[in-house]
């Protein structure tokens, strides 16, 4: 009897992806700029890296470590570092990318509602317990919500911001 499903080899998933790291392709931007835990950016990383996004990341010492902890990437990523990042965002918008917040607001857009990216987007996540401070929220094109029926307050930043991503880069 055989199986109904086949498992693909491990030779057939190499072969089906990018032998190279991309180069920066300035579409989609992950950027968790004020992150509670560092140990979800290596692990945002391989989501960027999947997704064909790039990572921003803030001016902490603590973040190159925290982005190798849950990262499993043989090569490496595209991480732009973000000095100050309200100014960085603002220069961002000024230059004509989308803004887009994962945030908890009346006005936000139902993930399952959000469209794919059709110009350069940046998706800023803010802290897991306070999320983006308000100075940033002024900054923002769009802000989207992830419905949740549970008890929690929120997602992990990594969780969160790989369903956007993956929402955003029309791979969902």
């Amino acid at each position: 009897m055989t199986a109904a499903i086949r498992v693909r080899t491990p030779r057939e998933i190499r072969s089906a992806r990018r032998p190279r790291p991309h180069r920066c392709w300035g579409h989609l931007i992950a950027a968790p700029l004020w992150p509670m835990h560092g140990a979800n950016l290596g692990t945002l990383l391989r989501t960027c890296d999947a997704v064909g996004a790039c990572l921003a990341v803030p001016p902490f010492g603590w973040v190159d470590q925290a982005m190798a902890r849950g990262n499993t990437l043989r090569q490496p990523a595209c991480v732009h570092r973000v000095g100050n990042p309200e100014r960085w965002l603002a220069d961002e918008r000024r230059s004509g990318s989308h803004i887009l917040g994962v945030e908890l607001a009346d006005e936000a857009v139902r993930l399952a509602d959000l469209p794919p990216a059709r110009k350069r987007t940046v998706m800023v996540l803010g802290h897991e317990a306070t999320g983006i401070p308000p100075q940033a929220l002024d900054l923002l094109d769009t802000a989207v919500e992830i419905p949740m029926v549970g008890t929690g307050s929120s997602l992990n930043v990594a969780v969160a911001a790989s369903l956007v991503l993956y929402r955003l880069s029309g791979l969902l």
